[in-house]
């Protein structure tokens, strides 16, 4: 985890993307306190789309970070066994006027076109793990995501949490708009 508060004009602001902030009431979003430090956040958004078509947009890993906001880096790496997907992602943002960072390695099991689960295997959290669920509908998918988190105790989970949950909400409003093309 990287906090810089000497490079503060460097990284956009959620207030950029007015276009999906507007969008933000259409997604229905459960917070879960798990512990004293530990979250579950699911949001969950319906798209207008078949589930094959929200499933190849998801898949599109190293993609991802040309429509999600705050998503610098989405990169495919060799897992050990081979038999499973293994990401690096890094996140950037601005939180109480300073530059955050946070970087993921993620093992993930893909059950297509419905499920992916993830789970962190090295990063800047003490736990984080999750899944993404596709639900389909005549020519709609209710996509659905949903995360665990454990920041450490130099992070105040009040400050995840609330950020974590507009963040998610965004990332389903900004998959659903790629998808529509």
């Amino acid at each position: 985890m990287v906090v810089n508060p000497e490079q503060e004009n460097e990284l956009p602001t959620n207030s950029e993307y007015p276009e999906l902030e507007a969008q933000l009431d259409e997604v229905k979003i459960d917070i879960e306190e798990v512990a004293k430090r530990q979250r579950r956040i699911t949001s969950q958004l319906e798209i207008a789309q078949p589930r094959d078509t929200v499933w190849q947009v998801l898949t599109d890993y190293e993609s991802l970070p040309e429509f999600v906001p705050n998503l610098a880096k989405s990169q495919r790496l060799e897992h050990p066994n081979g038999d499973k997907v293994r990401l690096e992602q890094v996140g950037k943002q601005r939180l109480l006027k300073m530059n955050f960072s946070a970087r993921v390695v993620l093992d993930l099991v893909e059950m297509p076109p419905e499920r992916i689960e993830f789970e962190m295997v090295e990063g800047d959290f003490k736990g984080f793990s999750g899944y993404w669920l596709l639900e389909a509908a005549q020519n709609t998918t209710q996509l659905s995501y949903s995360i665990f988190v454990w920041p450490p105790r130099t992070m105040p989970v009040s400050l995840i949490e609330r950020r974590l949950s507009k963040d998610l909400s965004l990332n389903l409003v900004a998959i659903r708009q790629r998808v529509a093309g």
